[in-house]
């Protein structure tokens, strides 16, 4: 899947459309949750060299939370980086070029969704049993 194919992916899973908050990049989509406007996903272009890449030229990337515990494997993997220009303890950086399937670049999106989604309290879920 490349940046558009992604892009509809967000919109039609997760009912966001992106954002273009960067007047000098203004490439650069941001989708966020409605509710509380965390960012959960930016797809962007940056020269390959941003990610320690020797090839010249410009790469397509989706920048997505994640949890720490698996950032360190994960960033083992082809195509999965350190985040570009973000917390590299709790984002990565993967590449829209084809060489990370489109079933785990799914998979992280939905992790990235669920760190950045409106955590409920402990005071809020109901007491099943108001006994105890």
């Amino acid at each position: 899947m490349d940046r558009k194919e992604f892009t509809n992916y967000i919109t039609e899973t997760y009912g966001t459309y992106a954002d273009f908050p960067f007047m000098q990049y203004p490439d650069f989509a941001v989708f966020r949750h409605a509710n509380n406007k965390k960012w959960f996903a930016v797809i962007m272009d940056i020269p390959k060299s941003k990610l320690g890449l020797k090839d010249e030229g410009i790469i397509s990337i989706m920048n997505l939370k994640c949890d720490p515990i698996l950032v360190g494997s994960l960033r083992s993997e082809t195509g999965i980086f350190p985040a570009y220009h973000m917390n590299k303890t709790n984002w990565i950086s993967v590449a829209l070029d084809g060489s990370v399937d489109s079933e785990k670049i799914k998979w992280l999106i939905d992790i990235s969704f669920g760190l950045t989604a409106v955590k409920i309290k402990n005071k809020e879920i109901p007491n099943e049993n108001p006994e105890f």
